[in-house]
């Protein structure tokens, strides 16, 4: 049995040996690829030397035959050790250069990169620290900072606009507190009262059926005229006002292979654009000088109630609120200011130092004014206020926002460029101007 054993190793040891030689001088050419003839000849070694591993392991225990193993794998190099200089030794001083870790494989695997490691628990460490292994090669400074280093293989993050197009954008309200309808026409005609006279009285039941001996002329004259029973009369003035739709709209260029390669591209185009419309569309309400294509706004309404400044700006939205009530015979809904202004507001203090909203650690901005709720809006000027019942002014819309696309535009067909634009079209009136006062905020 022993000498059966000690001929298979014999045989199996020269088939590795044979294999090693093949895949040596494959190595020692430039670590070329086998030829047909090469790997048909190793493959045959390898399976005889297979087989014979397998008859020993057959015939002997699995102890005995991992000693066996081990002896015979340290004359053949299959247990060499790495040394610094990155060469293999075994037992016997063969030697041979390490084939089966490349070498980053055994950058990684250094003493040192692990010591490098070790200070850096959350396996992130500084740009500047150095890491120097016995290997030759790895002695200059890996860095994260630079190109041709570290810094080759850094990928940046890619957050894109997480915030969204809102954080560049005011906020919109005024639309929320108008009346908003709709037409199918290209201009609207609608009633506007300018004026109303209130003779509602006691009358007192008739006397006599003679005709009447008070002048019909003089005001009034008919109720206490003699006989009694005559009825007052009161007036309401309106004035039939037309007003055209009107087309706000902007566009961009942008590149078709923008359009292909950026996945966002066209939403955040389509915000910004759509967002604009709304932008201008306030402005217009507010400030609109009715001339060309703008709106007639609530600034330029003949008809609109005025409010001059009176002690502080309180009490002269106090009073502007008021005049909307007794005169407009109207209910206010919001106050309309511009952001300045509401700062104003906001740092408003009583005689006590005390801030009268809240201050800097309170809600901030007042929200409420007077039991009204406060619209910000750079569409109203600093200076400039607005209250009213804003239920009394109206927004028709012709055509809801639209956005539209095309590559006709000039020569874009031909040079890859497309045109997208945002329309709208819509017409606003005021029915009752008594029913708004705007308000001087200069001291």
């Amino acid at each position: 049995m022993p000498s059966k054993i000690d001929e298979l190793k014999e045989l199996m040891k020269h088939h590795l040996l044979e294999a090693r030689q093949i895949t040596k001088a494959a190595e020692e050419d430039g670590d070329r690829d086998f030829t047909p003839d090469e790997a048909a000849t190793l493959r045959e070694h390898m399976a005889k030397a297979t087989d014979a591993k397998s008859e020993i392991e057959r015939l002997k225990g699995n102890d005995e035959l991992r000693r066996t193993l081990a002896d015979l794998g340290d004359d053949i190099a299959l247990n060499a050790k790495t040394d610094q200089d990155g060469r293999r030794r075994t037992a016997s001083g063969f030697e041979l250069p390490d084939r089966r870790k490349s070498t980053g494989e055994q950058f990684i695997d250094s003493a040192e990169y692990a010591a490098l490691m070790a200070t850096a628990p959350s396996g992130q460490f500084g740009q500047k620290q150095r890491v120097q292994s016995g290997m030759a090669g790895f002695k200059s400074l890996v860095t994260g900072a630079s190109d041709t280093s570290a810094g080759a293989f850094v990928v940046n993050d890619q957050l894109g606009l997480q915030v969204g197009l809102d954080a560049f954008q005011r906020p919109l309200r005024l639309r929320d507190v108008v009346t908003n309808g709709t037409t199918t026409s290209d201009t609207v005609e609608y009633v506007r009262v300018t004026s109303t006279t209130n003779n509602a009285a006691p009358v007192a039941e008739a006397t006599t059926a003679a005709a009447p001996t008070a002048p019909a002329s003089v005001p009034g004259a008919l109720v206490n005229a003699a006989g009694g029973g005559y009825k007052p009369e009161s007036a309401l003035a309106t004035a039939k006002i037309t007003t055209p739709v009107k087309t706000i709209a902007h566009w961009i260029p942008v590149t078709k292979r923008a359009l292909s390669d950026a996945a966002q591209i066209r939403t955040l185009i389509d915000a910004f654009l759509r967002y604009g419309l709304e932008e201008e569309l306030e402005d217009q309400i507010v400030q609109g000088d009715g001339t060309g294509e703008n709106f007639e706004g609530v600034g330029t309404v003949s008809g609109v109630q005025a409010q001059a400044w009176d002690t502080n700006i309180l009490v002269t939205l106090r009073k502007a609120k008021t005049k909307v009530r007794t005169v407009g015979r109207s209910i206010a809904n919001a106050f309309v200011l511009n952001p300045a202004d509401v700062e104003t507001i906001d740092l408003l203090q009583d005689n006590e130092g005390r801030y009268y909203f809240g201050g800097p650690s309170g809600a901030g901005t007042a929200q409420t004014l007077w039991g009204l709720p406060v619209i910000e809006t750079e569409a109203v000027p600093a200076g400039t206020g607005y209250v009213g019942d804003w239920r009394k002014a109206i927004l028709w819309d012709r055509e809801q926002a639209t956005i539209q696309v095309t590559d006709s535009h000039l020569d874009f067909f031909i040079r890859n460029l497309v045109a997208i634009l945002a329309e709208m079209r819509a017409a606003f009136g005021v029915v009752q101007p008594s029913a708004f006062v705007e308000v001087d905020l200069t001291a």
